[in-house]
């Protein structure tokens, strides 16, 4: 097979979530030279980006987004060393984690895999994340962006008892925070004080991106 043939394979295999046959090509691509970053960004980032997209117009449903993405990442395992010893630059850094009380973690492993598809390096803290270690890991990890994740009503005052934390460690001023989950609303992110909402991981993906555009043309003014 030729490198674009291999690429070609590989975007139209992430599509279906066929993880074998990508991870397959991942290493016959590296095999023959294909640079890590070139499978990224020709391949998996497209095929990603594809899939939001199939989303958003209802032709894929979060089963057909979870098998896309878990084929990327299975990719990626293979990539992520060889990505970071080339040095190549991340959109920026995502902290995620579901909220304390909260054990539910498809929609934030979905968004996890997205994000990290469209270029960021994501910090996956897992579920039932106390304030507490919010903020330690923002102090440890220096993210942009850190995202909190409720799937239940009852765990949703969490993003408050999140925030009052950040402040109180004076960390707020130095992350953007972004909210969702099933229940969440952009009304209750704006009542909570986020700086953004999703309401699904492809959106997440584009809002992220935003904020990250705005906060950069902030620091530059």
């Amino acid at each position: 097979m030729t490198p674009d043939e291999i690429l070609q394979e590989m975007y139209d295999q992430t599509l279906v979530g066929n993880g074998p046959r990508v991870l397959e090509l991942t290493h016959v691509a590296l095999g023959i030279d294909v640079e890590p970053q070139t499978l990224l960004f020709d391949s998996l980032i497209p095929a990603l980006e594809e899939v939001g997209a199939r989303f958003e117009r209802g032709d894929f449903f979060v089963p057909e987004m979870l098998i896309a993405g878990r084929a990327m990442a299975g990719a990626m395992e293979v990539l992520r060393p060889l990505l970071a010893e080339t040095g190549v630059e991340t959109i920026g850094k995502f902290l995620m984690g579901t909220v304390q009380g909260d054990v539910h973690d498809i929609g934030k492993n979905l968004v996890c895999i997205m994000l990290e598809g469209a270029g960021f390096e994501v910090i996956d803290l897992g579920v039932q994340v106390k304030p507490e270690k919010f903020v330690a890991a923002i102090h440890e990890h220096q993210p942009d962006i850190v995202g909190f994740s409720a799937f239940l009503t009852t765990t949703m005052p969490m993003f408050k008892a999140n925030l009052n934390a950040l402040v109180k460690a004076g960390l707020r001023d130095q992350v953007l925070v972004m909210v969702g989950g099933a229940p969440v609303t952009q009304e209750y992110a704006d009542a909570v004080g986020a700086d953004g909402y999703a309401a699904d991981a492809s959106a997440t993906v584009k809002k992220a991106k935003v904020l990250m555009r705005e906060r950069r043309a902030k620091v530059s003014a």
